[in-house]
């Protein structure tokens, strides 16, 4: 077929994710990558689709997501210092650094939620997500 070209059913693609600007290089980032609606929140890491662990170098992480089909996903980002997979928190929020992909910022009026955080993957890609601190 000539001047036809076709996408294979079940293509699949890669995924990385970086953060920087980390305020130490204590423990590990934990990356969560969510692919259906309703799971961001995720207070305590059960609805992932995927997760990864990466450790900091000179205040930086990253890890490649490989093998995604197309669609839709959203990443939600920790920087555990403490290293135990759960978000530290003070009286009422986060005492450890957390980010979601499409957000700079976090607050009563901005919650994350996946329609929020989610994007289209239909190619290799790479994110940056922001880390905050409260």
């Amino acid at each position: 077929m000539l001047g036809t070209v076709s996408l294979l059913a079940g293509e699949h693609y890669s995924l990385t994710v970086t953060v920087k600007d980390l305020r130490n290089n204590k423990g590990d980032v934990q990356f969560a990558l969510y692919n259906k609606k309703g799971t961001i929140p995720d207070k305590n890491y059960t609805k992932y689709y995927k997760i990864a662990v990466a450790s900091i170098r000179n205040g930086s992480a990253s890890t490649t997501f490989k093998g995604l089909p197309e669609g839709r996903y959203a990443v939600n980002i920790l920087h555990d210092e403490d290293q135990n997979g759960q978000i530290a928190k003070g009286l009422m929020l986060p005492t450890e650094g957390i980010g979601f992909s499409n957000y700079n910022n976090i607050g009563i009026g901005n919650k994350p939620s996946f329609e929020k955080a989610s994007f289209e993957l239909n190619h290799d890609s790479t994110k940056t997500v922001k880390v905050i601190y409260f």
